[in-house]
């Protein structure tokens, strides 16, 4: 039997909010969450792209849609493979004092997904996936095999699925941190990861932001809530956000660095600071820079990551350990109590007004001034660029009832 009248979490980029996410807020409640915190990326997303409107934009339809508190997730983690990326998301649910973890997944088995996570932590699992690394493939297929090897056809399968797959990270985060979250999945509902149709009136992200900036009708397939919302940010010009408008900026920032400046780049090893280098020096567009750069142990998003974290400054020092702050992006008067939670108990300051950014220590100056930086940057991408320091001016987003 699971908890009831607690606190549950909520990891997720809302690029844009669609009503796959609708129906995961609601099974939260319905699941005994009496309140419920999304920790949400910035102005950048996982997938090496600006987010498709802002992040304040993008909190005001998470608390719209139900959530209580949104609280950000930094730019080094928002903008890392999902290993990172749930563990930033998973510390900062704790800080918060949430009781469990919501996530949707293709197989719907929170337990099944916790078997593999323990199994994904074991030395047993560690020794295995060196050796498949050792052949040459790539780090996922590595992993994919070692845990056919180890625990079977039906449990590497689960590897296949995107959301399985973060489900999986989410709970080694956990384990790793020693946080006590309860999971909770549900069955991913309507259109696949990358479909382009919509299936159960269901329309992916990837398919959404298509119909978005092609100027086609989006609105069935946003939660009614949330459809004012980007209804203003487009008629403002502040969304959608298209890479397309930076590319020669970023061309042009990447032809001023050299091998050691990209070597600090999050991920990059085995001397992929050089074959960077050498596809930059070639490269006219973006698509010619990723032909060149991509291979089976390279993929794409993770060549995306490293060409906006070179255009956005962003070093793998920046990403080191865990989120100095929790800083809320948007909040509900239910939501209060997660704030409460977090300067009670938690081991990191809470951001709730710029007047406490400057008694951070230097790990969080610093962070403050690269989301800053990567939040006028962000301005850019858009159709109406605004001006700097929205970052630093744009109080909290607060819902009254």
């Amino acid at each position: 039997m699971g908890l009831v009248d607690c606190s549950a979490g909520i990891i997720a980029e809302f690029n844009p909010l669609h009503r796959g996410h609708e129906a995961l807020i609601r099974a939260a409640r319905e699941s005994g969450a009496a309140h419920i915190a999304v920790v949400m990326s910035g102005d950048f997303v996982q997938r090496g792209e600006p987010a498709l409107l802002s992040k304040w934009e993008r909190a005001e339809t998470a608390l719209r849609c139900g959530a209580d508190v949104v609280v950000e997730l930094p730019l080094p983690w928002a903008m890392a493979g999902a290993e990172r990326f749930a563990l930033g998301g998973v510390f900062l649910l704790a800080q918060l004092g949430c009781q469990r973890l919501c996530f949707g997944s293709e197989c719907g088995d929170a337990g099944a997904l916790e078997r593999l996570a323990e199994l994904l932590l074991s030395p047993a699992f560690s020794a295995q996936v060196k050796a498949e690394v050792s052949r040459g493939i790539t780090f996922a297929a590595a992993r994919e095999d070692a845990v056919r090897i180890l625990a079977g056809e039906e449990a590497a399968a689960l590897l296949q699925s995107p959301n399985n797959t973060l489900g999986v990270e989410y709970l080694k985060a956990a384990r790793t941190l020693g946080v006590p979250l309860e999971p909770f999945t549900i069955s991913r509902v309507g259109a696949g990861h990358h479909d382009a149709e919509p299936a159960g009136g269901i329309m992916s992200a990837t398919a959404l932001r298509g119909r978005i900036v092609r100027g086609e009708n989006w609105e069935p397939y946003v939660p009614e809530q949330a459809v004012p919302v980007l209804r203003r940010a487009l008629a403002a010009g502040i969304c959608p956000a298209e890479v397309s408008r930076m590319e020669r900026a970023i061309l042009a920032r990447l032809r001023t660095l050299g091998p050691e400046e990209l070597a600090r780049l999050p991920d990059v090893s085995e001397g992929l600071e050089n074959r960077l280098f050498s596809a930059i020096r070639r490269a006219g567009t973006l698509s010619e820079l990723y032909a060149l750069l991509k291979t089976k142990r390279y993929p794409l998003a993770r060549l995306r990551r490293l060409v906006l974290s070179a255009f956005l400054g962003v070093t793998a020092q920046d990403g080191e350990g865990l989120p100095p702050y929790v800083r809320p992006l948007g909040l509900r008067e239910e939501g209060v109590p997660f704030l409460r939670e977090a300067k009670r108990t938690g081991n990191v300051p809470v951001l709730s007004h710029s007047s406490e950014f400057l008694h951070l220590d230097k790990k969080g100056r610093n962070m403050i001034e690269l989301e800053g930086k990567g939040s006028d940057l962000h301005a850019l991408f858009l159709p109406a660029p605004t001006p700097c320091g929205r970052n630093l001016s744009h109080g909290m987003v607060r819902l009254h009832p």
